[in-house]
């Protein structure tokens, strides 16, 4: 999240936002624990036939911190499990700010997440680069930090390129995915990536990072993100399909407004 969403958030917290005085209290005590499950079809281009079906759950934003429970983590966890997925993305953000004492704890919330086809993280702008991915690694987790790699699903390939915030770069991000010989899903926190993936024909983007905007005001809208693709959900750009989740935490002010937290369940579709 950025500096002016931080100051749109923060402005609301200190009730500078008159319309929604009265329903504050509501997303402090209520809508940011209610997690959804988000169920969506995303074409895919070039996706083998074989691979059509494939369900990926896109869990990220966790922000653990004193305003972001272990047992709101988990219970992302819990609900993940339940859907059943082939396989499991964790799009960044586990803590705030780089917040050593919460990356442990935010792994340990995470840990019991399976899926028949693996677990697979990247970082987001608050994620360090050592301990936050040694800390999923101890649980499991295969953490795409400016790599990729290839599964065989169903008999088909498909390839997973996983890319840290900072990685902006066309360079950058063609280093990634350059020799691929299978259709390329990218793990982007980012959402702004898009015009990158769709210049180099990238068939599937998947992103958090906005909150989905985390106070979307009635008639105004959201307070802060409209540089964004996408605040939440689908959007395409060429041949490239990105799914923005909403995510799971808060930052900045612990309320959610219009904009409750999810579990992205997201059913791949060959075209």
């Amino acid at each position: 999240m950025e500096l002016t969403r931080r100051s749109a958030l923060k402005s609301l917290a200190a009730g500078g936002v008159g319309l929604v005085t009265g329903t504050a209290a509501y997303g402090y005590g209520c809508a940011h624990h209610d997690l959804e499950v988000t169920r969506t079809t995303l074409p895919v281009r070039g996706l083998p036939p074989a691979l059509t079906g494939l369900r990926i759950a896109l869990i990220t934003d966790f922000h653990r911190s004193e305003m972001v429970s272990h047992e709101q983590v988990a219970a992302a966890a819990a609900l993940t499990n339940d859907l059943h997925p082939d396989m499991v993305v964790l799009g960044g953000d586990y803590v705030t700010w780089r917040d050593r004492r919460y990356m442990g704890p935010a792994a340990e919330a995470l840990a019991s997440l399976t899926a028949p086809y693996g677990v697979f993280a990247i970082l987001g702008n608050h994620d360090d680069d050592r301990e936050m991915p040694a800390a999923l690694e101890r649980q499991g987790f295969a953490v795409l930090k400016d790599a990729r790699t290839r599964l065989i699903i169903r008999g088909a390939a498909i390839e997973l390129a996983g890319i840290r915030f900072w990685t902006r770069s066309p360079q950058e991000i063609f280093a990634v995915i350059q020799g691929a010989s299978a259709p390329v899903i990218l793990l982007a926190h980012d959402p702004r990536r898009l015009p990158e993936a769709a210049a180099f024909q990238i068939p599937l983007v998947l992103s958090g990072h906005t909150h989905g905007g985390q106070i979307v005001l009635p008639i105004v809208g959201a307070l802060a993100g409209r540089k964004f693709p996408v605040l939440s959900g689908a959007a395409r750009q060429s041949a490239t399909t990105l799914f923005v989740s909403r995510g799971v935490g808060t930052i900045y002010v612990p309320i959610r407004l219009n904009c409750p937290p999810e579990v992205a369940l997201l059913t791949l579709q060959a075209v």
